[in-house]
């Protein structure tokens, strides 16, 4: 289902000019509440009175997807929202905390995929594109989030699958400079946690002590 947003307000060149409009949000009404419950329940935890947020839960998490499916400027969204670009991101912050809480453990996610009778698991990295990150790298020159192999900066990620490729775990963020095998060797945890559960573990990448971790008896 589609979810219409009224009065999204395009900011034009001239400082005083705007234009408002319809736009239409492409994600089911259940994901917004989902998203919306999980903040919901974080404004419990935290003690947040009624009525003291700019933003109700929903609108907040509107905020967020738009940000996830669109990449939309904070500075956008705070126009669109009316709150102020600091406040934007403290929206954007809590929305990405409350997601990441919902991943499953590491030995949680091996158990799953040998209860639904996964014959094997998969194990490949993946470059999440980011704006340009000013960090220092060990080449001179080079920032460390810059991945040469896509041209873009970014951050690798190991992603655990299951047979048809759905993602079943996803690592720490390490960062984009590094290839799969240099990001994998820094997740010890990885592929060790496979072994209670007599996995075969598939890689299209150069797995360390691949011999002894290609099946687990």
């Amino acid at each position: 289902m589609n979810l219409v947003l009224p009065q999204i307000n395009f900011i034009g060149v001239p400082r005083l000019m705007s234009v408002t409009y319809t736009a239409t949000l492409p994600v089911r009404d259940l994901t917004v509440l989902y998203l919306s419950s999980l903040l919901h329940t974080q404004r419990l935890r935290c003690g947040t009175r009624k009525h003291r947020r700019s933003l109700s839960t929903y609108k907040q998490a509107i905020l967020v997807l738009r940000w996830f499916l669109d990449g939309t400027r904070v500075k956008q969204l705070a126009v669109d929202h009316t709150i102020s670009s600091s406040t934007a991101y403290t929206y954007l912050h809590e929305g990405f905390a409350v997601l990441a809480a919902q991943a499953p453990a590491l030995e949680s996610a091996l158990l799953a995929a040998k209860i639904a009778g996964h014959g094997h698991i998969s194990i490949d990295g993946t470059l999440i594109e980011t704006d340009r990150v000013r960090t220092p790298g060990p080449t001179r020159g080079v920032d460390l989030w810059w991945s040469g192999k896509h041209s873009n900066h970014g951050g690798n990620i190991q992603v655990i699958t299951a047979p048809d490729g759905w993602p079943l775990w996803t690592s720490q963020v390490r960062p984009g400079r590094e290839h799969d095998t240099t990001a994998l060797r820094a997740h010890p945890e990885i592929m060790p946690g496979t072994r209670p559960h007599n996995m075969i573990t598939h890689s299209d990448q150069p797995l360390p002590g691949k011999a002894q971790w290609k099946r687990r008896r």
